[in-house]
């Protein structure tokens, strides 16, 4: 969870310090969280008290039915114009949700792509959260087909011009459509596309080439070895999640990738070379 939170960007963290503008403009939402309790998930312990006896799982159970209806109200809820808001305060909620370990145990990670669904429907332009959307969606729920028609409300309302990094959201989508869903056309274009936005940004040099060669091989190549690797890869090194880092590494070493450690028990991964 401390990983996850390290990601919030300074306008995340102001709005916790504004809470009385979050509590106005969300009066409404706020009406419905029951005494004691955000969105039916368990109150932090405050220090000084006595830890809270172990929830039985029943309790876990009935938190997610009470936090499924919630969000399914806070859907239907009219914004009075704070869009941004609404989706702000719901990532934080969500950020709450899918860190709390023990009842995901229980529960599972059903409700992710709610979260998602409001918040992209809110702020689509908010490039920051789609990796976080793929992760929840895509690996932690099994649902990439559902993390990419979400992601796909970025794409449309996103652009370089709108924000030098949409091109993120491409890439993320492109990921999800090779390595989840085998869907080798989409997966190419979108690598396409990642590589037109990219251009022109600071990264642009260094990931455009990448991006495309990418696509290429992907045409020539649709079962490329070495494209997967490359891309299982890219995720296992710029994730922190424990989950997707062994998913990425068990996909790795099934496409026969050895495995190296350093001194300090870091690992890395070396394709070896067709035929030896």
């Amino acid at each position: 969870m401390e990983a996850k939170v390290e990601q919030f960007s300074q306008k995340w963290l102001s709005l916790l310090v504004s809470g009385l503008i979050a509590a106005a403009a969300l009066a409404g939402v706020v009406a419905m969280q029951s005494s004691g309790q955000l969105g039916g998930i368990t109150a932090v312990e405050t220090q000084g008290e006595k830890p809270a006896p172990a929830i039985s799982a029943a309790s876990f159970k009935q938190s997610e039915q009470q936090e499924g209806l919630r969000l399914k109200m806070l859907k239907a809820l009219p914004t009075f114009g704070f869009d941004n808001l609404v989706a702000d305060w719901t990532f934080l909620k969500f950020l709450q949700y899918f860190g709390d370990d023990e009842a995901r145990s229980v529960t599972g990670y059903h409700l992710s792509q709610d979260y998602f669904d409001i918040i992209t429907r809110h702020d689509p332009r908010w490039v920051e959260i789609y990796p976080f959307l793929s992760i929840a969606v895509s690996f932690y729920q099994a649902k990439p087909e559902i993390a990419v028609r979400l992601m796909e409300r970025g794409i449309s309302a996103l652009s370089p011009q709108i924000d030098p990094q949409a091109w993120r959201v491409w890439r993320n989508k492109g990921l999800d459509e090779l390595l989840l869903l085998g869907d080798i056309p989409q997966a190419t274009r979108s690598h396409d596309m990642a590589a037109q936005w990219v251009e022109g940004t600071p990264e642009g040099q260094k990931l455009a080439p990448m991006f495309r060669a990418t696509a290429n091989f992907l045409r020539r190549d649709p079962d490329s070895v070495p494209v997967r690797f490359a891309a299982w890869s890219a995720v296992y090194y710029q994730t922190n999640d424990k989950f997707v880092r062994q998913k990425a590494r068990q996909a790795l070493v099934k496409l026969g990738a050895q495995v190296r450690k350093d001194k300090d028990g870091n690992e890395s991964f070396i394709l070896p070379t067709r035929g030896n």
